[in-house]
């Protein structure tokens, strides 16, 4: 598949005014900027997040009620999928990054994904491919055959390979559509594109947990399957048809190659001493190639930035024996002995941001008390609103949705302007600071839930009135929906904008693993909780012989450790720094390089 008009083709030519064209972009970049590509791609989101969902939320109910399978049986392959859909995003980043670039690695993605939700769709709609009956939910049924098993679980992986490879590519490939030279000076464009990012995810969350969801079990599992497909289909021909208003970058080549060199060439000058009299390798490109290799030509140009000095001598130019009498010759030009400063502070950004990732998966494991525990905390309560009228548990989930909705809003129209005033910065508060205020915030749910679960108890134990209303836990709900809103779509912007040029889909990915991770620290907690609290436990099958406030108040705990850990880690962050680059004499320089954060 070939690039849009105007993209790079992705030849590598060794002289200043190439290195200044692929920093911004390339001709790509010099296109004039249009709403149009960004809101295809806000669309696109949408529309993919309804068929994506209309698929996850309600597998494990397909499984149980429409192929028979056991208990154990649907949670292993839930657990299974889940973790390759969020597994596939790094492979996928890393594609896009090193030979695909995004635009191609979303139309190969799409591929994969039309042809899953179709064969879903027909496993779902044809009688010879499911059991000729349905399953009551907790009655024991014939299981589907090897056959109808295989169809399914086919159709089920070529969609998390679709869903796992768009993931990785949509967010940066749309974030790129603001780099450029009319976008200098306007950061507030790119982070309201990250916000409504954020909100057509959760939208599209919405709309499938509702309404498709009722389609598939009220109606037909393959009409609501359908609608998913068709929802995709309407996604692809937007994004095709948008191909002309695309600024696409193309890759250079595989970073992981770049940081493995930084790292071999730190490691055979590690007894350079760095001082005022060891010059460092620029970005200037030389004669002899040093220096202009791979994906390092296509980064933005990053100066030099205080700490970790031991990657620094990655990029020191020393005086080498050549054996002959001891005369000294310059050193090696081998791309495996000396890299660019550029080079070498990518790798400082990759570091810099591991300690803060860390901290996003036990954020993320907090999280996830939301779809697990607070629901457990709801079907204790009352749930009955205006006499007959009931309140499924996991319906507040979906409240929730629309909560972190009206927080975008109120995030858009009232902080960020607020922060802008006070601070007198374009972009209002930071992203480290608003995902501080998103760890800040989990901890106050976690807190009131806790507080809300110890007063149930009470009111259960005591025997005396009425059992306590679900509509207790709409605070709880509600600061998790302001968490979510402040420190993800925070996440999603840090990742991206702290990112090597070469990685960002990479880094993108990164919030996917994070979330990925979080699911498994979360059962590892249950599983030590249940382990240590024997029966019947914090978390007993009957919560009122239980203690779940005692569990509330552990990941209060863990969170505000989480938060004092972040604390510390932000302040002593150093952000990604972009050099200005020195204009050739005998080179006109064109379009408008330069950072585009």
């Amino acid at each position: 598949m070939s690039p849009p008009p105007g993209a790079s083709n992705g030849h590598h030519h060794h002289d200043s005014h190439t290195v200044a064209s692929m920093e911004s972009g390339g001709a790509a970049a010099r296109k004039r900027f249009t709403w149009k590509g960004p809101v295809i791609v806000l669309a696109f989101e949408l529309l993919e997040s309804i068929a994506f969902s209309g698929v996850a939320l309600n597998l494990v109910v397909y499984l149980a009620s429409v192929l028979h399978g056991t208990t154990a049986f649907n949670a292993a392959h839930v657990d299974t999928w889940n973790g390759t859909t969020f597994i596939v995003p790094v492979i996928g980043a890393f594609l896009a990054d090193s030979y695909w670039g995004k635009y191609r690695t979303i139309l190969v993605a799409i591929a994969f994904y039309l042809l899953g939700l179709a064969l879903l769709t027909v496993s779902a709609a044809v009688p010879s491919l499911r059991p000729a009956t349905a399953c009551p939910m907790g009655a024991t049924c014939a299981p589907a055959t090897k056959t109808q098993y295989s169809v399914f679980f086919a159709a089920l992986y070529l969609t998390s390979v679709g869903t796992g490879g768009v993931k990785s590519a949509l967010l940066p490939f749309g974030a790129e559509q603001y780099d450029g030279d009319d976008a200098d000076g306007r950061p507030e464009r790119k982070q309201a594109f990250f916000s409504w990012f954020f909100a057509a995810i959760n939208l599209g969350i919405f709309i499938a947990g509702t309404l498709v969801s009722w389609l598939q079990q009220s109606v037909a599992w393959a009409l609501g399957f359908g609608v998913g497909a068709a929802c995709l289909l309407a996604a692809a021909l937007a994004f095709v048809a948008g191909t002309p208003w695309y600024r696409v970058q193309m890759p250079a080549g595989s970073p992981l190659r770049d940081i493995l060199r930084v790292l071999v060439a730190a490691f055979r000058k590690r007894r350079v001493s760095l001082d005022a009299a060891v010059p460092l390798h620029e970005n200037d490109t030389k004669a002899d190639g040093v220096g202009a290799v791979g994906a390092g030509q296509q980064q933005q140009r990053l100066a030099r930035t205080k700490g970790l000095r031991c990657l620094d001598k990655a990029a020191a130019v020393v005086k080498e024996d050549d054996g002959r009498d001891g005369v000294a010759a310059a050193t090696s030009s081998s791309a495996w002995s000396l890299c660019t400063v550029s080079e070498v502070e990518s790798v400082k950004v990759l570091v810099r941001m591991l300690p803060i990732w860390a901290t996003c998966v036990l954020y993320a494991a907090s999280l996830g008390q939301m779809t697990t525990t607070f629901i457990q905390q709801g079907m204790a309560m009352d749930t009955r609103l205006g006499g007959r009228f009931k309140v499924p548990p996991a319906s507040l989930v979906s409240a929730e949705v629309v909560l972190m909705l009206l927080w975008v809003v109120l995030h858009d129209a009232a902080v960020i302007p607020l922060a802008r005033r006070l601070t007198g910065r374009p972009g209002g508060l930071t992203q480290l600071q608003r995902m501080g205020v998103g760890r800040f915030l989990v901890v106050l749910a976690l807190g009131t839930a806790a507080l809300v679960e110890r007063r149930r108890l009470r009111a259960a134990h005591g025997g005396s009135g009425p059992p306590m209303s679900i509509l207790w836990q709409v605070p709880q709900f509600l600061l998790v929906a302001g968490s979510d809103v402040f420190c993800g779509i925070a996440q999603l912007e840090f990742f991206y904008g702290e990112a090597p040029a070469a990685m960002r889909s990479i880094c993108s990915a990164f919030s996917f693993l994070a979330l990925s991770l979080g699911f498994y620290v979360n059962s590892l907690v249950v599983t030590l909780v249940a382990a240590v609290t024997r029966r019947p436990g914090w978390l007993a099958p009957d919560l009122n012989a239980g203690h779940l406030d005692y569990y509330f108040w552990l990941w209060t705990v863990i969170s505000v450790a989480n938060l004092l850990l972040y604390v510390v880690l932000a302040a002593r962050y150093t952000p990604k720094q972009v050099a200005v680059e020195p204009m050739p004499p005998h080179h006109h320089r064109g379009g408008g390089g330069g950072s585009d954060e």
